[in-house]
């Protein structure tokens, strides 16, 4: 609310000022107010127009001061209703996602075993098709993977995957199954879980911790890090019981049959996984999408999450992007000088946003296009997913002919991601969350304007895709308790850096258990 008073005691032209008034601004009637100012001031003009030079200019001061007055209010009133703090809005646990009638539905609540298995003829048949392939165009003279995937290496690893990746199908299935799998019921659809339960000595601290994974990521990214998150090392007086689920319509489980399951109605579902699992209260980790789930989880159920640690940490709110242009011009005054560059200049880093978020673009507007055309097609399948563990694990691998695919990952582990995806047929339903993301009832939730007081923390590895700065993120993480800063690592940290990733997680979760 703002107040104006207006002081004049002179008639002109009939319209007469005989005593102090005043005007009250406030929401309601800013519209209305200023409407009735501006057409009374029209009046005035017209009738001061035979007043003394002197009158008139005096008079015309008052006239603009009301206006740039009335403007400013305006201009806070909007400030105001968009940087306002929200509740946590009244959330619906029970939302349905599975095919036809909810009132055919009645929830299996049973937590089944699963293994990762599939017969020969599967095999055989993705075999004739990696022997069938099309014929590729050639790469341009010079180029490496500015264009894309480049074929020549493409054909490398096709080759590779039909020949000794396959003959040892039944190692790598083996591999895949050296954690326990489960699947269970929740809100219609059948969720896939890791669930590795630690084995230490009784009298050992044991912690509940969700990994979450993203897009074209899967619960293979985490392979790695689960041994070291749950087993007894001298870092750390604790371990963790770990579960890992497969995000809806990723991998084996089950995508939504129905419009709407956006990245925060995919938090209730994890938060219910982890009811269903036995545990109340538990730790996050996540990336990609599992950090903007983990993140909503956090801000929904603050009294459930016991502290949530992202290695793609960023806020969507109306000051964010203002607070980033500001610190731009002169970064010294909001971040240590060494790190600058994982942030600025934005015009660099904008230009690599634009140049790695076409497929976004295509898969928040037609996932099922897309997705048609590399659902059973394994050739089309690994150049796509393949394409982002180059650049978004180092931008500057897009100059080399063989995109660094090995430089951090092992060809096997890559191809059994590939895999997980051609054999579920989930690259189209795993590229729906794009959609669901950015639908308008998603976006209108301005969900980062809910705080969250759960400790949090960010593991910022220099070439992220997205990187905000903390004076942006404590905006919604209030209690930004850890931030730390890496010379090396890139988008699918769990899986090229698991060892400093871990390191990263456990210095949170052992300054949270002091």
């Amino acid at each position: 609310m703002a107040q104006y008073f207006v002081h004049d005691t002179t008639k002109i032209g009939g319209v007469l000022f005989n005593q102090p008034s005043s005007i009250i601004l406030t929401p309601a009637n800013a519209y209305k107010t200023t409407t009735r100012f501006v057409t009374t001031t029209l009046q005035l003009e017209r009738s001061v127009s035979s007043c003394p030079f002197s009158y008139k200019m005096g008079f015309v001061r008052r006239v603009v001061f009301v206006l740039i007055s009335l403007g400013v209010a305006v201009v806070l009133k909007q400030y105001r209703e968009l940087t306002a703090p929200q509740p946590v809005p009244e959330l619906n646990l029970k939302q349905y996602w599975g095919p036809g009638d909810v009132k055919q539905y009645k929830e299996d609540t049973s937590i089944k075993p699963f293994k990762v298995s599939y017969d020969a003829p599967v095999i055989e048949k993705l075999r004739t098709k990696l022997n069938d392939i099309p014929a590729l165009t050639a790469p341009l003279e010079g180029v490496g993977f500015e264009y894309g995937f480049n074929t020549n290496r493409l054909k490398e690893i096709i080759k590779y995957w039909r020949t000794t990746y396959l003959d040892k199908w039944s190692e790598r299935e083996t591999f895949l199954n050296k954690f326990p799998h489960f699947h269970t019921q929740i809100q219609g659809l059948n969720i896939h879980f890791i669930h590795v339960k630690p084995k230490v000595p009784a009298g050992t601290k044991v912690l509940p911790l969700l990994l979450l994974h993203g897009w074209p990521g899967s619960v293979r990214e985490f392979y790695d890090i689960i041994p070291l998150l749950t087993t007894k090392s001298n870092d750390k007086d604790f371990v963790f019981e770990v579960i890992v689920p497969s995000l809806p319509g990723y991998g084996w489980s089950q995508a939504s049959a129905k419009k709407g399951l956006s990245p925060s109605e995919v938090a209730i579902v994890m938060k219910n996984l982890m009811s269903r699992v036995g545990f109340d209260k538990f730790y996050i980790q996540g990336g990609d999408w599992g950090s903007l789930i983990g993140n909503y989880i956090a801000t929904f159920f603050q009294s459930n999450v016991l502290g949530v640690h992202l290695n793609m940490c960023s806020v969507n709110t109306a000051l964010a992007y203002p607070k980033m242009f500001l610190a731009s011009l002169r970064p010294s005054m909001f971040i240590d000088e060494k790190y600058t560059d994982f942030y600025f200049p934005l015009g660099s880093k904008f230009a690599t946003i634009i140049e790695e978020t076409g497929y976004m673009h295509i898969q928040a507007t037609k996932p099922d296009t897309i997705g048609t055309a590399l659902q059973g097609n394994p050739v089309g399948l690994a150049a796509y997913i393949l394409e982002k563990f180059s650049t978004w694990t180092n931008p500057a691998y897009r100059n080399l002919p063989d995109g660094g695919l090995e430089k951090y990952f092992k060809l096997d582990a890559l191809l059994d991601n590939v895999m997980i995806y051609y054999l579920t047929d989930t690259i189209t339903t795993s590229q729906r969350i794009y959609a669901e993301a950015f639908a308008s009832d998603e976006l209108k939730k301005d969900i980062d304007r809910i705080p969250t007081a759960v400790p949090a923390a960010c593991a910022k590895f220099r070439y992220e895709l997205f990187q905000q700065i903390d004076w942006i993120l404590k905006d919604h993480f209030t209690n930004l308790v850890q931030s730390n800063h890496y010379e090396d690592g890139g988008h699918f940290a769990a899986m090229q850096l698991p060892e400093v990733l871990y390191k990263d997680f456990v210095t949170f979760i052992a300054s949270l258990q002091k």
